[in-house]
């Protein structure tokens, strides 16, 4: 099993900048992915940002050069991943999701596993 805890989402006015993040832990495991996702209502939940276990990411056409997702494998077999979001727009807001991918190192299980979700609102 794996465990997502999410922080950071907020209220911010147009043109500012929020920074999210997502810390996964529980079993050992190896990532394949970790990406974050967002939902607006009556939307569809929708990718935003993605890194993968070689380093390398994508974005939506919608956020691109605005959000920067980042990685980081801490010390105490944590893994944390960063949205970094700027120049943010009322279209932006939405529940945004954490997500990982990868398989459990003891039982090679696969893991797919959402974050609570973190409400971001951006008024105009």
């Amino acid at each position: 099993q794996v465990q997502l805890v999410e922080s950071g989402g907020g209220l911010v006015q147009s043109g500012g900048s929020l920074n999210l993040s997502c810390t996964a832990s529980g079993t050992i495991f190896r990532i394949v992915a970790m990406g974050w996702y967002r939902q607006a209502p009556g939307q569809q939940r929708e990718l935003v940002a993605i890194t993968t276990a070689g380093g390398s990411t994508n974005y939506a056409d919608n956020v691109k050069g605005r959000f920067t997702i980042s990685r980081l494998n801490r010390l105490d077999a944590k893994t944390t991943v960063y949205l970094k979001m700027n120049a943010l727009k009322p279209e932006d807001t939405a529940v945004y999701y954490c997500n990982f991918r990868g398989y459990s190192e003891p039982t090679g299980a696969a893991l797919d596993a959402w974050g609570q979700g973190t409400l971001v609102t951006i008024s105009s």
